[in-house]
């Protein structure tokens, strides 16, 4: 079985006297996809902002390979090799798909031009359609502005330039939300293949069919607290969702 790459274990968060995370517990392996599902308020994001480094929890213990971490920034995880494709996506929509793809880390020309800062525009290009074509994402031109792209197209973007850089893990937080059946199949191709490379993948969804189409494991939270684990393939939609609702309990579902 491949070593755990990233847990949480009985983590806590507060938000003054509102108690987002009740001691929640979360764990996966290099080379799998792990569902992170649960209703509106479960807690999930803000487990992941906890495992990041965009959140400081409470209390509780992060690990890293094994070994205890304090992530104070999302830019500490990155430095590890732990990416994050949030909901929001947060790309520039006037800068062009190469642009996107490396942004904050652009490519400065050699010499005396680069240290004036001069980009490399056409050596990041050149990456931008090896890393597009390696993950199976077509983009119908890499001149135009993102935000003249469709939607699938920015969310294919939003998806690479996280997996392009991580080498760990990487969280996607409801990364087919609003998306056709073509362009949510293609996204989750660009999933299945991170995790054929061996990087660890956390999928946040609310869409149980595709939940139980990518994923390798399913973890449960209700609450702010883990209260199911499943095993994708012997998993039930109606598990799920009795995990979610609490119809289900916890010594049912394990």
């Amino acid at each position: 079985m491949p070593d755990l790459v990233l847990e949480a274990d009985n983590v806590v968060k507060h938000y003054g006297s509102v108690e987002a995370l009740r001691g929640a517990s979360f764990d996966v392996r290099a080379g799998e996809v792990v569902a992170l599902i649960g209703d509106n308020g479960a807690g999930k994001s803000t487990l992941v902002k906890c495992m990041v480094g965009a959140e400081q929890p409470t209390a509780g213990t992060v690990r890293f390979e094994g070994r205890p971490v304090h992530f104070s920034s999302p830019t500490e995880a990155r430095e590890l090799g732990i990416e994050t494709v949030y909901q929001d996506l947060a790309v520039a929509p006037d800068l062009d798909p190469a642009a996107n793809l490396f942004l904050g880390r652009e490519m400065r020309r050699a010499g005396l031009l680069g240290w004036l800062g001069m980009l490399d525009k056409s050596a990041m290009k050149r990456r931008a359609v090896s890393e597009f074509d390696r993950l199976g994402i077509q983009l119908q031109d890499m001149e135009v502005p993102i935000g003249a792209l469709s939607g699938g197209q920015r969310q294919s973007v939003a998806v690479a330039r996280s997996v392009v850089w991580a080498s760990r893990v990487v969280f996607m937080d409801e990364p087919t939300a609003a998306l056709g059946v073509v362009q949510r199949e293609r996204v989750l191709d660009v999933i299945r293949r991170v995790r054929d490379e061996g990087i660890a993948v956390v999928l946040i969804s609310h869409n149980m069919p595709e939940v139980l189409a990518v994923s390798d494991r399913v973890e449960v939270l209700r609450l702010g607290r883990r209260v199911a684990r499943f095993t994708a393939a012997d998993a039930t939609l109606e598990q799920l969702v009795g995990a979610m609702t609490g119809a289900l309990t916890q010594e049912e579902a394990a």
